[in-house]
């Protein structure tokens, strides 16, 4: 691929990035160092984010290299479909805020683990646990860093292990720091992100309308939904051949809603940011988080998009070819390298502010649940604050270099972008969830139900995944549940499956609890009082605007 490495404007436009975060960073540790002696203040921040500095890290730690790189390449493959994770996720963190949070706080929840434990048990809570550390560590944050390594090394020259350590320890700088330093220096990350993301937008929007002899990033716009009409549908038909990955009103009303609520109501990872807040603090702060949802797809769809016109126009065919074929995950990459000195260099700073926060934020929850969960619980239940956090910092530290370590022999490059990470994600997300619904709303559910959750769906994931291979499913196809693959066999599209295990779950978890009996002195329901689900009058007006926001562009993009 043909690099133009970065200048020296961009290295001071960088410079200034890195100068500004550590900068902001080392104040507000000075400044709140005096209450970091308390674990739940270093870990959840307690009572000192903003609303809206919950908003900007919750979009900070969820927009990474595989939004930049793997949504962009998807932009490029299937369109605007895609943006269906951008825009749903803005509805969800309402259902969110409204449902979820409360039960949370109420009942004084500080990990994910913590709840399973308040709500089923021991056992239920450590296995858990344990599965959610081996994920981040392995998976989460093995992907981020690399897919972020890799990403910033086609930018700027240097060599991706170069990359992955930089990286690696200007987020372990961030998180060191605790959550109150992570969640404030987010606002400037977002700023960063948003402000390059944009720029990368324009050049791309621009080049479109220079191709065809106009000006204008609107001409642009108005070319690029011209020249490929078929980029701009919302709700895909059987025919489409990306309906695999986006099968039609499923992402509307099937399992789509399992990713991102299990996502953006049961992950510590996200959570976090407002669990150390009050009710009204934390709805504003994902109130917030909703309304930048509904700007991602400008920033991470469009350039895809923009990139696949000009391809079609003879641009970019030896940069976009990888081992003979068309590899749609450079299409970001390649715009970037055509960006003149300074304005590539703030996109470099907000790509690597897309992944810095990201690992930030995934190593706080890393260093959380290993230490309120296992620490506390398995090797030192008489830890002091000083003790645990501490274990904290050291926790920070290890899975870090583990990351850094074992990233570069998974093949993360090898296995594709956005489109499987959420597949393989989707292995355990409706056996998660539905173990969190029941257990929020029904106090009889029983720990063995939760069991059979977390691993009869993944056993059954499994079985839906590899039942092509041993069964006919064509009969399925005119219900759009099953459609040809690349080798001409009918399989299950995956957010299809995961609505199938998420119900296969839900009435499984209901059978077991009917036949155990638990009785109402028995049972571990949590605390929940109908009155704690009313929000306030602004909530209530923004949630509002976002609906009908989301009409609209259902509406105009279907």
């Amino acid at each position: 691929m043909k690099t133009n490495l970065l200048e020296a404007k961009d290295y001071i436009v960088f410079a200034v990035y890195f100068i500004i975060v550590a900068a902001y960073g080392l104040y507000i540790y000075k400044k709140k160092k005096s209450a970091t002696s308390d674990s739940k203040d270093y870990f959840l921040a307690e009572g000192s984010l903003t609303w809206w500095a919950i908003g900007a890290s919750l979009i900070a730690s969820n927009i990474s290299a595989e939004q930049f790189i793997g949504m962009s390449g998807s932009g490029f493959k299937m369109g605007l479909a895609i943006a269906t994770y951008e825009w749903m996720a803005a509805l969800t963190l309402i259902i969110v805020a409204v449902f979820f949070i409360p039960v949370y706080l109420k009942n004084k929840i500080a990990t994910m683990p913590q709840f399973l434990h308040q709500r089923y048990n021991g056992t239920v809570a450590m296995i858990m646990a344990v599965f959610w550390l081996l994920l981040y560590v392995v998976v989460n944050l093995t992907s981020i860093l690399y897919l972020g390594a890799l990403a910033v090394s086609s930018i700027s020259g240097f060599s991706i292990e170069a990359c992955m350590y930089a990286i690696a320890i200007f987020a372990i700088i961030i998180t060191l720091g605790g959550m109150k330093v992570i969640g404030y220096t987010d606002v400037i990350q977002v700023f960063f992100l948003i402000l390059g993301g944009l720029a990368t937008t324009y050049l791309a929007l621009n080049l479109v309308s220079e191709h065809y002899g106009t000006k204008g990033i609107f001409e642009g716009y108005s070319l690029m939904t011209t020249k490929a009409s078929e980029h701009f549908q919302m709700i895909l038909k059987p025919e489409n051949e990306n309906y695999m990955d986006l099968p039609g009103l499923s992402v509307l009303i099937g399992g789509m809603w399992i990713v991102n609520l299990n996502y953006w109501g049961c992950n510590q990872y996200i959570t976090q940011r407002a669990l150390g807040a009050d009710l009204n603090t934390a709805r504003g702060g994902l109130l917030f988080a909703a309304f930048l949802k509904l700007l991602m797809p400008v920033i991470v769809v469009l350039p895809g998009i923009a990139a696949y016109v000009l391809y079609k126009e003879g641009h970019f065919q030896s940069e976009m070819v990888h081992g003979g074929s068309v590899n749609p995950d450079r299409a970001y990459p390649v715009l970037l390298n055509l960006l003149p000195a300074g304005l590539k260099g703030l996109s470099f700073a907000a790509l690597t502010a897309a992944v810095v926060a990201s690992l930030a934020g995934k190593a706080n929850s890393i260093a959380t649940i290993f230490t309120l969960d296992v620490y506390k619980k398995v090797f030192n239940t008489k830890a002091t604050e000083k003790n645990l956090i501490t274990t904290g910092k050291i926790t920070i530290v290890v899975a870090m270099l583990l990351a850094v370590i074992i990233a570069p022999h998974l093949g993360i490059d090898k296995k594709g972008g956005f489109q499987y990470i959420q597949e393989y994600t989707g292995f355990v997300s409706p056996g998660i969830f539905a173990m969190f619904i029941l257990g929020f709303f029904w106090k009889k559910t029983t720990s063995t139900a939760a069991l059979f959750a977390t691993i009869g769906g993944f056993i059954m994931s499994l079985i839906l995944k590899v039942l092509p291979n041993f069964a006919d499913l064509s009969w399925l196809a005119s219900t759009g549940f099953a459609v040809k693959n690349g080798e001409g066999v009918y399989e299950i599209p995956f957010i299809d499956r995961m609505g199938f295990v998420f119900l296969f779950c839900i009435i499984g978890m209901y059978i077991i609890s009917k036949v155990q009996k638990v009785s109402a002195a028995e049972s571990k329901g949590l605390e929940i009082d109908v009155n704690m689900f009313k929000t306030s009058r602004s909530f209530a007006v923004g949630a509002i605007i976002i609906i009908g926001l989301l009409t609209a562009l259902y509406s105009i993009y279907w």
